[in-house]
């Protein structure tokens, strides 16, 4: 018998689908053969035959694994999936809606984080002090955007931003949650922290009322990266929120980095959740 296993990308299955492969067993040509001939000679020449049969095992084995049987052709079988696996999605509640989120496993931008949860309270337990109603808010490190979708039901109109790899499902999650149910409907578009920012995001026209940002300080190499690009959005008139979980020795020297940067504000200390929430502005002002 001759085993065949398919991949996704070989069965044509899309990426963001997991499929376990099955085996499949196809009776090649020669093997038809064996067993027409098993029915149709008659028993003693069974043994003559198994003797062939070994002796040309004996040869192979001898002339080494350099000697290969010429490939049958074999029967063409439909090749259907055993197991389809996707992911659970997660339910939160913020300002008085359901929000559905699904999120992928194959990136730390889209899975939900301490932080953005604690920042999606804050947001709408303190709708007086942090008032997006109308007010143009940009995202930095949307991940799976439930931030953003917070922040358009609180009705500010939102750029939401992240690694090209990540915009797939991210837009996905903020139609999902925020069409027929906000003021102003949510834009998706690619960042890559430091890279390019004056040439795709002119200081000159993108400007904004609040930049957010959750959960993006991390074990990664592109801090520096990440405080430049706070710096290039968080001009004058505009404020800055970033909430963040303390996990790493990294997290503090950042945090004292995002000190000296800006003029900041600690609006929130959760110690049950190791997350703190502060406020910049910037010094130019």
């Amino acid at each position: 018998m001759s085993t065949a296993s398919l991949t996704c990308q070989e069965a044509g299955f899309p990426q963001g689908v997991l499929v376990l492969s099955e085996t499949l067993h196809t009776m090649s040509g020669q093997e038809q053969a064996d067993s027409w001939i098993k029915q149709e000679v008659p028993e003693e020449e069974d043994t003559d035959t198994s003797e062939k049969e070994q002796k040309n095992e004996d040869e192979k084995y001898e002339a080494g694994s350099e000697v290969e049987e010429d490939p049958a052709p074999k029967e063409k079988s439909v090749w259907v999936p055993s197991v389809l696996c996707t992911t659970s999605k997660e339910r939160y509640c913020f300002v008085g809606h359901t929000i559905d989120i699904y999120e992928s496993l194959d990136s730390f931008g889209a899975v939900i984080w301490p932080a953005a949860l604690a920042l999606c309270q804050f947001l709408d337990n303190n709708r007086k002090q942090i008032d997006l109603l109308d007010k143009t808010v940009l995202e930095i490190g949307a991940g799976t955007g439930l931030v953003s979708i917070v922040a358009c039901l609180l009705g500010a109109s939102v750029t939401a931003t992240d690694l090209p790899d990540i915009l797939g499902n991210l837009c996905c999650n903020l139609n999902r949650n925020t069409r027929g149910h906000c003021k102003h409907a949510p834009q998706v578009a690619a960042l890559c922290w430091e890279q390019d920012l004056e040439q795709s995001y002119p200081r000159s026209i993108y400007r904004y009322d609040y930049v957010l940002a959750a959960d993006v300080v991390y074990h990664h190499d592109f801090l520096d990266e990440l405080l430049v690009t706070m710096k290039h959005f968080c001009l004058p008139g505009t404020t800055l929120i970033w909430a963040n979980k303390v996990r790493f020795q990294t997290d503090l020297r950042f945090t004292d980095n995002f000190k000296q940067a800006f003029h900041t504000t600690l609006l929130a200390d959760l110690p049950e959740q190791e997350v703190k929430i502060f406020m910049a502005r910037s010094r130019e002002e």
